[in-house]
């Protein structure tokens, strides 16, 4: 059942795990701080996410379990056999715009998990929710990450510039959206179950 505001997402957040074909995508714990730094830790990684810092440290992914944990933001670890290869979620910064982020070890890009992990938790995001339209954002110099969006539905609206901690100014974003009616005719993907 659709709910009418993310709210009480948090309440039932705590419990939920998304598997794709290859992935399992959970909840973060303290027990992930150390996998969570080395992934966003590198630089390659920090300067295309808008509110993290450069270096980033395991102090930094204590702070973000612990933030995480009191927010309505949902945020999944990102795991292929056993190893946390990234992160995914939908940040609720803005309650009448939830915004699809992510991002995964350089040593795991381009293989795939980036979109198999967003096209689960699109699903996950439009199945639980009364939300007509998703978000997302990307540097225009991440070419990659536009293509993860473009084949997850995503339209292109246009460009904004946002600030980025770790470049320490800001920079050109593609910015993009997914409404519910584009990702109901085009959910072909039927990869992701939960539990």
């Amino acid at each position: 059942m659709l709910q009418q505001t993310p709210t009480p997402f948090l309440k039932e957040s705590r419990a939920v795990v998304l598997e794709t074909d290859r992935l399992i995508l959970r909840q973060p714990t303290l027990a992930d701080v150390k996998a969570i730094a080395h992934v966003v830790g590198d630089k390659r990684v920090s300067i295309n996410l808008r509110r993290v810092p450069h270096p980033y440290t395991q102090d930094d992914a204590v702070s973000f379990v612990s933030t995480v944990a009191g927010t309505i933001d949902t945020v999944f670890v990102v795991e292929h056999e056993g190893m946390i290869v990234g992160l995914a979620g939908v940040s609720w910064d803005n309650e009448n715009e939830p915004e699809l982020g992510y991002c995964f070890g350089v040593e795991h890009w381009g293989k795939g998990y980036a979109t198999e992990a967003a096209r689960a938790v699109i699903d996950y995001a439009f199945e639980e929710f009364a939300i007509d339209k998703l978000y997302a954002g990307a540097r225009v110099l991440n070419p990659a990450s536009r293509h993860v969006l473009e084949k997850c539905g995503f339209q292109w609206t246009g460009v904004e510039l946002h600030r980025f901690l770790a470049l320490g100014s800001s920079t050109p974003v593609d910015r993009f959206k997914l409404e519910r009616g584009v990702w109901s005719s085009i959910k072909s993907w039927h990869n992701s179950t939960r539990r």
